[in-house]
């Protein structure tokens, strides 16, 4: 059965927030449950970033324990290499998955750790944007579908630095056919991929496969420069740049199989977050669905 055929079977999450290990515990972070109170429209799901040497929070397990919807978001995966979908890792990844019961997986789909997995070598990289990084990546996502037994999402990866000689998105069309998957677009990282290419926010979008779009991330970023060097960092606050609006907006109207919205913004109080909210509330209801 073909990903679009599959994709059917998908459920429709709506709009949820985004954790990771003690993310709640930071001083002023969102706290998810008072939001799924106040505001269910806006906590439809907890999308659970996981490293599997950290595990799982009380929160993340709070909310679990409530009976609320999730999706895995991988943390420590290399998906290009072969070897580090290892026995061990696998058997805790799959435990994870039968505690949290998710949706799907998904991920940023770059470097993860330098050399072996450990704390020391943890990192975040974009891939290398080149056919054999596409072809060996697309190998990655099939194989973790098959041994965890869920859709494995991609997503785009944020950097200040993209090595490789295809655009970012032409990349990415190659990855999902050759893996046959859907993907998780980030839209805040494809704004600081385009600006720091020079290209326009909506670039290559309009021959990108939308239909293969599963989930959208929504987030905001700071503008930085050292040395004359500008770049954005994708720093996760309620201010969200207009390049990023631009392409949500443009692809929530047309991705036919969209079934998810994730606003990144955890560590921040909830007053602050709420216009973000509604914003990406009025596109979601806005769009024609399949």
């Amino acid at each position: 059965m073909s990903f679009l055929e599959r994709a059917q079977a998908l459920p429709s999450l709506g709009i949820g927030v985004s954790t990771e290990y003690g993310a709640s515990s930071a001083d002023g972070a969102l706290d998810v449950m008072a939001l799924r109170r106040a505001h269910p429209e806006y906590a439809s799901f907890l999308e659970i970033g996981v490293e599997i040497s950290k595990g799982l929070d009380a929160d993340d397990r709070a909310w679990v324990a409530a009976g609320g919807s999730t999706t895995y978001h991988f943390l420590d995966v290399n998906l290009d290499d072969p070897s580090d979908m290892d026995e061990p890792w696998l058997e805790k990844v799959r435990h994870t998955v039968d505690a949290i019961r998710p949706a799907w997986m998904c991920g940023d789909a770059g470097m993860w750790h330098f050399g072996p997995r450990d704390r020391a070598q943890m990192t975040l990289l974009p891939p290398i944007l080149s056919e054999d990084s596409a072809r060996d990546l697309g190998d990655g996502v099939a194989k973790l579908r098959e041994q965890v037994g869920l859709e494995v999402l991609p997503e785009n990866p944020p950097g200040v630095v993209y090595l490789g000689d295809l655009h970012l998105l032409d990349f990415f069309a190659r990855v999902l056919d050759r893996a046959d998957t859907g993907m998780l677009l980030d839209c805040a990282h494809l704004a600081i991929y385009q600006r720091l290419m020079g290209h326009s926010p909506l670039t290559g979008l309009d021959a990108f496969p939308l239909e293969r779009i599963i989930e959208l991330h929504v987030a905001g970023g700071v503008e930085r420069e050292r040395d004359g060097f500008l770049w954005v960092e994708d720093d996760h606050t309620p201010e969200v740049l207009p390049e990023t609006w631009e392409i949500y907006e443009y692809v929530v109207a047309r991705a036919r199989n969209l079934r998810a919205v994730v606003f990144e913004c955890e560590r921040n109080p909830m007053e602050r977050c709420l216009d973000g909210f509604k914003r990406i509330h009025r596109g979601w209801a806005a769009r024609d669905p399949a």
